[in-house]
């Protein structure tokens, strides 16, 4: 296709463009998005419980007709649960599942094991630190009792406002839930200490350790469990059990939404459509091909800089997560500073494109870009920017392109993109060489991987915040939660093929050998050293799957 330079005001007389661009410090989630988008859901809404008043944690008694009530839900919550086991079981993918989760276990229990070795092998050092414990929950026991007993008694571990698993008046006011809650953070605090106290751990093991710990004290807290969380002993009382009716048909919907592996909800997606609410700045895709298709958005000043800007997304998203409403769009911005823009959005594969890898991420997507844009404007120097692991995929192409002598890019921008993975944060502790080979060999099934997987594997990063509060509020309390652009695009999953995931984490997480200039693709050795364009490179400080000292390091290549 190719643009009336008139009509589309495009480059009368040329403006020395501006190189850098800004973004968002919103923190990334996760995860993965699917090209064909989220069917949105059609649950049953009803109002959440009123609450009963903060000093009256146990409501008045109940009469014998509410009785009748609460049986009925009861029964309700039976065969609610029965539908959760068929989605559940209504698909091959449970038995994946089932032995991921088996996988996972053993790892956790010969990483802790390994813990645990150090500290046997030092009994002294052991019993101390087990005395320090039973110290503790003596004194919060003790303090406990003389609050039983009338006495005003600081806590032994003050509340923190930060942790919102807590805030409810009870934790604090109710001398039982008070224990609860300092019991079990002096709990977590320790094996926290343990961790990081064990001596003689590679740094391997030790983040592996400290992930472990995390995920379980997080699903032991006494907050996620109705009979230990004074909220939910409300909420459920209240309703007569309806609450956990409606949690339990959420939680159908969302097994099947994930065919049989859990998919949370965190968003109303239903608030949404592509196109209008979302994705909605003006454009139209001028090239096509297997593994994705360029956007150009239309101009909105009378005149536009000569120069246009390529945007490469990240592949385990969907692209408009820089379009994501005419207030929260880099997109829209862009454009209205007088650029040309066009976008990279890539395909959601099947088993059509299994052997697509990096290689053809580049021919296919980068570099057809660079040539549909030359088509389509006629010119012959470029600005690219790179979000995540699309930055990677555009370093590495900038790489290749100057082995190859192609100067096309002359300015590039990269938005928390990881080139150096060798302090790449929490996502490292999923890789390691048995890891990736039963990745493989599960992604050989299909020829992809799920997007549902990927999206859990970002929320396992951050357990209280993109896991247990969604199961307390969805699945316990029966709230849907309410709409939120950010978290339906996040929710948006799309898959990736299993030759581009391969060599994408052994090349980066597992050997990171693009930063060590060990990466070979079409037979050509990439060095970033040999970028020599202007460069511009943008980390978000709360980032936890593209940390901010992992992009910093990179920066020096």
């Amino acid at each position: 296709m190719t643009v009336d330079r008139d009509k589309e005001a495009v480059a009368k007389g040329r403006k020395k463009p501006g190189a850098r661009a800004a973004a968002s410090k919103t923190p990334r989630r996760s995860a993965a998005k699917a090209a064909e988008g989220a069917a949105p859901r059609k649950a049953d809404r009803q109002p959440a419980p009123t609450l009963a008043p903060p000093h009256d944690p146990v409501p008045a008694p109940t009469p014998t007709g509410e009785f009748d009530a609460m049986a009925e839900n009861m029964a309700r919550l039976v065969d609610q649960g029965r539908k959760v086991l068929e989605a559940a079981m209504g698909s091959g993918a449970h038995e994946e599942a089932r032995s991921e989760f088996a996988t996972n276990v053993a790892d956790a229990a010969r990483t802790l094991g390994v813990v645990a070795e150090h500290w046997l092998a030092k009994p002294e050092k052991a019993a101390r630190a087990q005395a320090d414990l039973v110290a503790g929950l003596t004194d919060i026991w003790s303090q406990t009792l003389r609050r039983l007993s009338g006495e005003e008694a600081a806590p032994v571990v003050p509340s923190d406002p930060s942790d919102k698993r807590f805030t409810a008046v009870e934790w604090r006011e109710s001398p039982f839930f008070d224990w609860l809650r300092q019991s079990y953070v002096l709990a977590s605090r320790w094996a926290d200490d343990m961790v990081e106290g064990t001596e003689g751990l590679d740094p391997q093991t030790r983040a592996k350790a400290a992930f472990y710990t995390r995920l379980i004290s997080s699903a032991v807290s006494p907050s996620n469990f109705v009979a230990t969380n004074p909220e939910l002993l409300r909420a459920t009382i209240q309703a007569k059990g309806e609450n956990l009716v409606r949690g339990m048909k959420m939680l159908t919907e969302d097994l099947a939404a994930g065919g049989g592996v859990l998919k949370i909800r965190q968003s109303d997606d239903s608030k949404f459509e592509l196109g209008v609410d979302m994705a909605n700045t003006p454009g139209k895709v001028i090239w096509r091909n297997e593994v994705m298709e360029l956007i150009q958005y239309a101009p909105t000043t009378r005149e536009v800089y000569a120069r246009p800007l390529l945007i490469v997304p990240p592949w385990i998203n969907k692209f408009y997560v820089l379009d994501l409403n005419a207030e929260k769009s880099f997109v829209r911005w862009a454009v209205a500073q007088g650029l040309t823009v066009f976008i990279v959005s890539w395909v959601n594969p099947d088993e059509r494109q299994a052997s697509k890898g990096f290689d053809a991420y580049m021919h296919e997507g980068v570099l057809a870009a660079l040539d549909a844009i030359g088509r389509a404007t006629g010119e012959k120097k470029i600005a690219a920017a790179g979000y995540c692991v699309g930055g990677t995929l555009l370093a590495a192409t900038l790489a290749y392109m100057a082995v190859k002598g192609d100067d096309r890019i002359d300015a590039a921008t990269f938005f928390a993109a990881q080139v150096d993975f060798s302090d790449a944060g929490d996502m490292q502790i999923f890789f390691d060489e048995k890891r990736l080979a039963a990745l493989d060999e599960s992604m050989a099934k299909t020829g992809y991987l799920e997007g549902v997987k990927m999206a859990n594997a970002f929320n396992l990063l951050r357990p209280n915040e993109l896991i247990w509060s969604y199961v307390v509020n969805n699945y316990m309390k029966g709230v849907e939660p309410a709409a939120f652009d950010l978290l339906a695009w996040n929710s948006d999953c799309t898959r990736i093929p299993r030759a581009n995931h391969s060599f994408y984490l052994r090349n980066c997480y597992l050997e990171n050998n693009l930063s060590r200039g060990e990466m070979v693709i079409d037979g050509v050795k990439l060095d970033l050293r040999r970028v020599k364009i202007p460069v511009y490179e943008l980390a978000a400080k709360e980032d936890h799957i593209a940390p901010a000292r992992s992009v910093f390091t990179g920066a020096k290549f």
